[in-house]
């Protein structure tokens, strides 16, 4: 039996507003979307990988998410890193940099903490 990863899941609070700061901040385009009544899923694909980015919009949901401490997060890695930064900066979403490290985190619109880490 093997598993391999899929898709990682995060719950928005404005589909339209998330997707466009993922398409802005890491190139990710929709690859699919299931809709109902109640919810959207939408999948992001960076077009390199198998893997997807799920965003899932409650369509009653009016109140944040309760995020807790933060604690996880995605990393995405970039070829070039001080482009990256640059237009993170210009997008005024970098949360936490550590400059020891060579890494730096971004804040997307529902406060999810992004890495970014250089390719290797």
């Amino acid at each position: 039996m093997k598993f391999r990863f899929a898709h990682n899941n995060l719950n928005v609070l404005d589909l339209e507003k998330s997707a466009a700061f993922y398409a802005q901040a890491f190139g990710l385009k929709e690859v699919r979307r299931k809709e109902t009544a109640d919810f959207v899923l939408l999948y992001l694909g960076d077009g390199q990988t198998s893997h997807e980015l799920e965003l899932t919009w409650l369509k009653a949901r009016k109140e944040k998410y309760n995020l807790g401490d933060n604690e996880f997060h995605l990393a995405f890695a970039v070829d070039d890193f001080t482009a990256a930064h640059e237009l993170h900066e210009r997008m005024d979403c970098i949360c936490y940099e550590n400059k020891k490290m060579g890494i730096y985190f971004v804040s997307d619109p529902d406060g999810y903490w992004l890495e970014v880490i250089p390719k290797k």
